[in-house]
């Protein structure tokens, strides 16, 4: 879609499983089923999107999903779905991986980060876009490269180890400006170092959200997902954001809403709900 002067496609990198209470918290099983129905292991599938974001200067990619280096165990115990990979979704709009400039990972899970890298025809791990600049707040590599027995199983080094000597470029602050209009917001919750991106173009602003509000139920604000690390960060991190993008209408976008992609806020009775925007 056209965004003032900027272009946002929608990139994907599939679908994936997560465990429905995991994801919702503290919310009981009997309200989020209604949105979200799980499997026969209590699992609901989320989507991976990954937009490409393109400006007069730069291809900039935000994550890169759950990536192809896994095993056949790991794809059974996610749910991974790969009618598209985002190398594909990249073809499907004429980019090839080469023609990437800027990676932003906003964190550094697996389901974030796993397309970052790729195996080589010999088996080694090298960046899968090999021309980009990796951008990643240096105190989430740092966590991540420190996990505790909380957050280990959250990080896989061969998804940012390859890329930390040639590729990375790590940020320190927050409201960092990678371009003229695309900016990485440090927003605490999900994790430590979590950033969000805020896009901005001729009088219009578009919020990338990431993990901060991961599908449109959790724009409700009890909804805080099981896997935030620090929950009550998030609960007061959304009422801003959520606060601030009503009032000045930002486009939101979501990362792995398996309906909806973006959309803009509405008030009903009192509570914020989402009018879907469709891009295709």
């Amino acid at each position: 879609m056209k965004f003032g002067k900027i272009e946002i496609y929608p990139v994907t990198d599939g679908t994936f499983s997560l465990d429905g209470g995991a994801v919702f918290g503290i919310v009981p099983r009997v309200l989020w089923e209604k949105t979200f129905s799980p499997d026969e292991r209590n699992r609901i599938q989320l989507s991976l999107h990954c937009p490409l974001i393109v400006t007069k200067k730069y291809n900039i990619l935000i994550d890169t999903g759950m990536g192809t280096k896994h095993d056949d165990k790991f794809c059974q115990i996610y749910g991974i779905d790969k009618k598209a990979t985002i190398l594909e979704s990249l073809y499907r709009f004429g980019y090839q991986p080469k023609e990437i400039d800027i990676v932003i990972n906003t964190h550094l899970h697996f389901d974030h980060t796993g397309g970052n890298t790729v195996f080589t025809e010999k088996g080694e791990i090298v960046p899968t876009f090999p021309k980009a600049r990796y951008i990643i707040q240096k105190g989430e590599l740092e966590d991540a490269l420190n996990p505790n027995e909380r957050t280990r199983a959250s990080y896989l080094t061969r998804d940012f180890l390859p890329i930390q000597e040639t590729s990375l470029s790590l940020v320190n602050e927050d409201n960092v400006e990678v371009d003229k209009g695309v900016s990485l917001v440090k927003i605490s919750g999900h994790t430590r170092h979590h950033q969000c991106i805020k896009i901005e173009s001729e009088g219009q602003t578009a919020f990338f959200l990431s993990d901060l509000i991961p599908t449109v139920a959790h724009v409700h604000i009890p909804y805080i997902s099981g896997y935030d690390l620090y929950p009550l960060e998030t609960l007061e991190n959304k009422k801003k954001i959520l606060k601030q993008a009503f009032e000045e209408h930002w486009l939101l976008i979501f990362q792995h809403d398996p309906k909806v992609r973006m959309g803009y806020l509405k008030k009903v009775e009192q509570r914020f709900e989402i009018e879907e925007v469709k891009v295709y």
